[in-house]
């Protein structure tokens, strides 16, 4: 029996395009790698902060791509991520998409945009480090959530609630302790 997963990302929408974007990007089952919640400040162990290094750097790889807010939290990165306008020369060297397909239906194409590949690049790189220091089962969860951030209100809302995200942690979703779920 073939599993069919849900697709994650807004159909037809052309993720290279110009504008603020919000993920959410989870360790494999929630395990917590990056380091803990102390006084409802994130305290980050080596994991955590080559997770915030390789975040950091992906404007440095992606000079069309600028970094917003973003917190690291023991499972979970939440980040802001604004992708500039590019100029038509750099279209086809971006993200690969013809400049005569205006519409962007199939999977392969979606592949190929600029979001999926930022977040790719941070996993890979990230993954690699982590590995490098001693955990070789180290994962991320399959894909990424993803908001198109469309208004400066809603912008200025996650925002804030990226800055508060280590204060909720016992309310938080991603809390496995908090479900019942602990972790050794």
């Amino acid at each position: 029996m073939i599993r069919h997963r849900k697709p994650n990302r807004l159909k037809n929408f052309d993720y290279s395009t110009s504008g603020y974007y919000y993920v959410t990007i989870c360790t494999k089952d929630r395990q917590e790698y990056f380091g803990e919640i102390l006084d409802n400040e994130m305290v980050l162990n080596d994991y955590g902060k080559i997770v915030q290094k390789c975040w950091k750097g992906i404007s440095k790889y992606y000079q069309n791509v600028l970094l917003d807010e973003f917190i690291v939290m023991p499972n979970h990165i939440h980040g802001i991520i604004f992708i500039k306008k590019i100029s038509l020369i750099d279209v086809g060297t971006i993200h690969e998409l013809s400049l005569r397909n205006k519409s962007i239906f199939n999977w392969k194409q979606r592949r190929k945009m600029l979001l999926p590949k930022i977040i790719g690049f941070f996993k890979m790189n990230s993954s690699k480090l982590i590995h490098d220091l001693g955990i070789n089962s180290f994962q991320w969860q399959r894909s990424f959530y993803d908001h198109i951030i469309r208004d400066e209100q809603s912008l200025k809302e996650i925002r804030k609630y990226i800055r508060e995200n280590s204060i909720n942690w016992n309310n938080d979703r991603n809390n496995l302790a908090k479900n019942g779920r602990i972790i050794d």
